[in-house]
């Protein structure tokens, strides 16, 4: 009777680790199909990192070359205002002259004063 109780008892022991074997291989199974989800998901995020690196470079490039066109038309918008400022002026003297602002006289180097006074012309 010793021995079919000990038989019993080790039989629910292999049945008890049989059964928490099988639990470990679910759960390593689980794991496993875990990871590749997680590797695949790690991989798209990875591919979309780098098209969005070459999303954000193309719009460096755009913005920088934008910004090139803006800054040279501000300068020729500029220069147009002057040309225009000046002809306003000018028309103002024939026209308006209450309105005309005469050019401010420039000082001659002495090398300029010199010059001047041998060709008999402003520079």
């Amino acid at each position: 009777e010793y021995c079919n109780t000990q038989l019993d008892q080790s039989d629910d022991s292999k049945k008890a680790l049989e059964r928490k074997v099988a639990d470990h291989e679910t759960e390593i199974a689980n794991a496993q199909e875990l990871l590749s989800t997680l590797a695949e998901e790690i991989n798209a995020l990875q591919k979309g990192i780098k098209n969005l690196d070459l999303s954000v470079a193309e719009a460096t490039e755009t913005r920088k070359q934008e910004h090139e066109e803006f800054n040279a038309l501000m300068a020729s918008n500029s220069a147009a205002k002057e040309v225009l400022n000046f002809a306003k002026n000018r028309l103002n003297k024939f026209y308006n002259p209450k309105l005309y602002k005469a050019a401010p006289k420039r000082e001659l180097s002495r090398e300029d004063r010199i010059a001047s006074s041998m060709s008999g012309t402003e520079p």
